[in-house]
């Protein structure tokens, strides 16, 4: 069943809860839902039969949450700090977080807001460039007022299939506007493994980071941006990054 926990500005944040041992956190990207995500791609399946709970929310302006139209409500830290209200709701001292793409720069905030919040994480999907700080603003605007193709593709195959599956394109756009620049920095002392498919160029320069940190780090071959949640491989070295 769908719990909601809401927060002092008033924007309410869907999340279903599994019970199980020691639940992780499971943060999805953007344009996406928790349901898309870790539900369809066999994650909360994989958690459960490992023994493990899982909670997955939906960012602020994505599924079943509010949907505010101001890209301040979507600065990193807000968006961590709608998570922290959630485990204040389960009454949950610390959790492992899994993140994948802009989920992973929201796992890095949270990290960085309550790092007594986190024991261990797992980054997938993001690198040292923010893939939204690339993006030709007005492009998009007119894109999503109908008026014309942006030149840069990923904004119309990323935006164009959101909005048809029925996406606030307000919400949105202003998700881009207030997540766009945000780093992926893991606060210091919290272990971190950190994954890319091998045919995926958003994470690029992520294995840098991870050798700079002295983490882990998993290449899945032939894997791209969307099929690498599928991997088994990504869930087993998840499973196993976690599980000291």
């Amino acid at each position: 069943m769908t719990e909601f926990a809401r927060r002092l500005d008033g924007v309410r944040i869907a999340y279903d809860f599994a019970p199980g041992e020691r639940p992780v956190l499971l943060v999805h990207g953007f344009a996406s839902n928790a349901e898309v995500t870790w539900h369809s791609t066999g994650w909360v399946r994989a958690l459960a039969e490992a023994g493990r709970g899982s909670i997955t929310p939906d960012l602020r302006g994505h599924g079943r949450s509010d949907k505010p139209h101001n890209s301040a409500d979507y600065a990193p830290r807000q968006l961590a700090a709608d998570f922290v209200a959630i485990l204040d709701q389960l009454a949950l001292e610390d959790v492992d977080i899994i993140g994948y793409s802009m989920g992973a720069r929201v796992t890095a905030a949270i990290t960085q807001l309550a790092p007594e919040r986190v024991r261990r994480v797992v980054v997938g999907g993001a690198g040292p460039l923010e893939l939204f700080e690339t993006w030709d603003k007005e492009e998009m605007a007119r894109f999503i007022a109908g008026d014309g193709i942006p030149n840069d593709a990923t904004i119309a195959a990323v935006l164009g299939a959101a909005i048809e599956a029925g996406a606030d394109p307000d919400a949105l756009v202003a998700c881009v506007h207030g997540v766009a620049g945000a780093r992926l920095d893991i606060a210091a002392g919290i272990p971190a493994l950190y994954v890319a498919g091998g045919e995926d160029r958003i994470p690029d320069g992520v294995e840098d980071i991870a050798r700079e940190r002295g983490a882990g780090y998993l290449e899945l071959p032939g894997r791209t941006h969307i099929n690498a949640l599928t991997s088994r491989q990504f869930k087993t070295a998840a499973l196993e990054f976690l599980r000291p």
